[in-house]
């Protein structure tokens, strides 16, 4: 899904500030809200871990940016326990004391026709390239990788695909493949054009170069 949260290949943001010693939860809700979310995914079986991405995808872009990752975490699981009939959004809202900002609701689905790929089709040293898909729904080729050419370094197991699960579309699994790329492939103004960068890529984002 292409939006406010694919920031991988997007400058402007400054410096990622690094907090010496920082603890792993700030706040006793923070470590709520993660155990909620784990809780909620593997012993409910409430919703899946892409469909919690894709939540999260769809919050408000203006709470997106301003929202701390547990706050995301926290939207994220409200939005599917709510949306799944868990728990009742007038029930969440009396408890919370306020409004509850929830992601919005789904209203796309992926535009990109990828057929299922059960089988490998690539192997190490294989050239590839990324298609290059704008989907409304859940993805996870990243938006910069997406039209550039790469090295296969490693085929690794079928895993569900993303694309397919967070839309209900039941775990269909492909292999994934670790694609080496030139940093200058990516992006012609790199600093150093010797640099790669290695992106873990489902089947179906690939086509032979």
């Amino acid at each position: 899904m292409d939006g406010i949260h694919d920031l991988g290949g997007m400058d402007g943001f400054g410096v990622v500030e690094v907090e010496a010693g920082e603890p792993v939860f700030h706040e006793p809700w923070e470590a709520l809200a993660f155990g909620l979310n784990v809780f909620a995914i593997a012993a409910l079986g409430a919703y899946n871990a892409d469909e919690y991405r894709h939540a999260v995808e769809r919050m408000d872009p203006a709470h997106y940016l301003a929202a701390s990752y547990y706050e995301r975490v926290l939207t994220g699981a409200a939005t599917l326990l709510v949306e799944k009939g868990a728990v009742d959004r007038a029930d969440l809202e009396a408890r919370a004391g306020a409004a509850f900002p929830l992601a919005r609701p789904v209203a796309e689905r992926p535009t990109a026709d990828l057929a299922p790929q059960p089988e490998a089709r690539f192997a190490p040293g294989d050239r590839v390239v990324v298609r290059d898909i704008h989907p409304a729904g859940h993805t996870r080729a990243p938006r910069y990788a997406r039209g550039g050419t790469g090295v296969v370094l490693h085929v690794a197991p079928p895993f569900p695909f993303p694309d397919a699960s967070a839309h209900g579309g039941g775990r269909r699994a492909e292999h994934t493949y670790h694609v080496e790329f030139r940093a200058s492939d990516l992006w012609p103004d790199a600093d150093d054009p010797d640099q790669t960068v290695v992106v873990d890529l489902w089947d179906a984002y690939l086509e032979p170069a």
